[in-house]
């Protein structure tokens, strides 16, 4: 199969079939072999019975219901397990993704020029106080810390190569950093295109400014993870080490001091050096042991799915 396309949601009932309509014109004047898997993150509303129908009707519809709201990366995760084409396409199901722009991203992948290709919103249709600034700001931070020069980290549009989505695991709230991660795991021919982006047509959105926020702690742990993830103990090792050696230099002090040159001066304990040492001396054998502990997990890790799916289509 040529295309996989992964679409999760939240309450998208108005979009859904306009949305599907859209993609299988384009896959059928295209003459794509395709498939379409829709992961509904716990709706409320008439999203699962409209997958389910539409399941009913297009044999190259899947559908996935979470039991509740897991969160996009679940989401993406499920329909990476799910997905069979030689190239994978996620967009967001709210009409702001133009399924048009499909073609031109399976051709950069299928000719073999990148692993992945990540969709630029270059021109934006929202509000520009509460969502461009931010996301430009959210965007220049991830380009210097991960070092992935991409403009729009948050694009839900984007395509993969079959290899990056079976690799890579997306979990947490991690899927703004999908290119990272596979830079992390060694995808490095890593692209961007300039898309076309959609008013919204439906609804509103289902993210607030909350996500900015959320989206710096998480590029925090991304960097975190991605320099020490494998080893710890580098870290917290060589912070433990240097405590460790910072207290005993000044236990050393004092204790020459009080044995040789100032044997009748005040008691070691009525010196503030004293509690340095014994401070710097604690925390570095904690830190040691937080190196140390890390490196037992890292060995012991067992990879688990954090949602639960309720329902699938027969499909």
């Amino acid at each position: 199969m040529q295309l996989s396309i992964v679409i999760p949601l939240l309450n998208e009932e108005e979009s859904l079939e306009e949305l599907y309509d859209w993609i299988a014109r384009v896959m059928q004047s295209n003459q794509f072999l395709y498939e379409v898997i829709f992961i509904d993150d716990g709706s409320t509303d008439n999203s699962w019975s409209i997958i389910k129908r539409l399941a009913d009707t297009h044999q190259e519809v899947k559908g996935i219901r979470f039991l509740k709201n897991f969160g996009k990366s679940q989401a993406l995760h499920a329909g990476f397990k799910d997905a069979i084409g030689d190239v994978v396409i996620t967009m967001d199901a709210d009409l702001q993704d133009n399924p048009e722009e499909i073609p031109e991203l399976y051709q950069l992948i299928a000719k073999g020029n990148f692993d992945l290709v990540s969709g630029w919103k270059k021109k934006r249709y929202d509000s520009i106080l509460a969502k461009n600034l931010p996301s430009k700001l959210f965007n220049w931070a991830a380009r210097r810390t991960s070092g992935v020069q991409l403009h729009d980290f948050n694009c839900g549009l984007k395509a993969y190569d079959q290899s990056v989505i079976k690799t890579i695991e997306v979990s947490g709230e991690m899927h703004r950093y999908i290119p990272v991660l596979a830079k992390n795991a060694g995808f490095v021919r890593i692209g961007e295109k300039v898309v076309r982006h959609q008013a919204r047509k439906y609804g509103s959105t289902k993210f607030g400014m909350e996500r900015f926020i959320n989206g710096f702690l998480d590029l925090l742990t991304i960097w975190f993870v991605s320099k020490f993830g494998k080893r710890p103990m580098h870290l917290f090792g060589a912070l433990g080490v240097l405590m460790f050696f910072i207290g005993f230099c000044f236990s050393l002090y004092l204790g020459v001091d009080k044995l040789f040159l100032n044997p009748t001066s005040r008691l070691i304990t009525d010196r503030p050096q004293f509690y340095i040492a014994l401070t710097s001396m604690i925390l570095g054998t904690q830190l040691f042991l937080a190196g140390f502990i890390g490196e037992i997990l890292i060995r012991s890790k067992r990879t688990s799915e954090n949602y639960q799916i309720g329902e699938r289509t027969a499909n």
